[in-house]
């Protein structure tokens, strides 16, 4: 498949956006909350939808409707393996913290809790992973003749505004993130994705395409999102009604910019580890709180020590990882970037 330099780019963001976003969380639960931390985690909110977008789109790109036969064993186990390991380190981990502080927790309600409920930052596996199903489903039984991506999209997009508007007014949440991984919330994303390679590279050849790949949308849409950011009105992450209508503007946005733009070698290189950053970053980040509980840290301190410890510590844990299959399989496979 030839090269889409749009998606190193799409990733690199990515990758970043949810980096940024656990950070400032760390920032804001330690030392001091601010509306300006809260302008900065707008755009981070795009982190986990671009990477589940990423996925259906390359999937669609390779394969079209020919989807090899070991597909979802493939993706089972370089999905499920980290997702189980990680999951056991952070339950560990936080069981241990609990524990310390005589805080009264049953360690196997606990593991359920992480493991069963995706009750960590991992629930984003789980959703990649029905999507995974989805996708061969929908390609295994030519479901576009009955679910078109156009239409699907625009049906999906508002299913998923209600989805994430029906919790946000419910007082009482299931176990874990339960709700976060139910694929209601998150369908957009598919259509989405298979509408894009419908139309790839040629997408401003779609009128509509065109119009909503104006940044004069997308500018609208991030005015509104600051006016009710100043009025404190808002809350952030990539679970809300919001966030649906600003990554579709800013993904056709992006699309139509970044044509032409050859990936530099810094953005492959974070391509390269991007899975290990996402996985392991906040583990590195809890390294840091630990250091700070003993020793006082000044904000900016903080802030550098999560930076260079939570990115250099996930890139060598994976490139280390990643020595061997057996051991990149369950901490994170590195992608082959060209």
């Amino acid at each position: 498949m030839k090269r889409i330099e749009e998606i190193y780019w799409l990733r690199f963001y990515g990758c970043l956006a949810v980096f940024l976003f656990h950070l400032i969380d760390r920032v804001e639960r330690n030392y001091v909350e601010h509306v300006g931390l809260d302008l900065v985690l707008i755009p981070t909110v795009l982190g986990t939808p671009i990477f589940i977008f990423i996925s259906i789109f390359l999937f669609s790109a390779r394969y079209g409707n020919a989807v090899p036969h070991n597909f979802l064993a493939s993706r089972l186990k370089y999905v499920m393996g980290p997702y189980l390991v990680y999951g056991l380190i952070y339950s560990v981990a936080e069981y241990l913290r609990l524990y310390a502080d005589d805080a009264r927790v049953v360690f196997v309600d606990h593991m359920i809790e992480y493991l069963v409920f995706a009750g960590w930052h991992g629930y984003f596996l789980i959703i990649a992973m029905q999507f995974y199903v989805l996708f061969w489903l929908y390609n295994r039984y030519s479901l576009q003749r009955y679910l078109p991506a156009g239409p699907c999209l625009l049906a999906s997009s508002v299913l998923s505004i209600a989805y994430w508007a029906f919790w946000r007014g419910q007082s009482i949440e299931p176990p874990g993130y339960l709700h976060w991984i139910a694929p209601l919330g998150w369908i957009y994303l598919f259509f989405l994705a298979l509408l894009v390679v419908k139309y790839y590279p040629a997408l401003q050849a779609q009128p509509w395409i065109r119009r909503f790949s104006h940044p004069g949308w997308l500018i609208a849409m991030v005015a509104g999102i600051v006016l009710l950011t100043l009025r404190g009105e808002l809350t952030y992450s990539s679970k809300e009604t919001w966030v649906v209508p600003l990554f579709i503007l800013s993904l056709f946005w992006a699309m139509n910019w970044l044509v032409g733009r050859k990936a530099t070698k810094l953005v492959k290189r974070v391509n390269e580890y991007s899975f290990g950053i996402y996985l392991a970053h906040p583990l590195f980040f809890s390294v840091v709180d630990f250091v700070n509980w003993q020793v006082a840290l000044p904000l900016w301190l903080y802030v550098i020590a999560l930076t260079v410890v939570g990115m250099g510590g996930s890139i060598l844990l994976n490139k280390f990882a990643n020595r061997t299959d057996w051991s990149s399989m369950m901490l994170g496979k590195r992608l082959r970037v060209v």
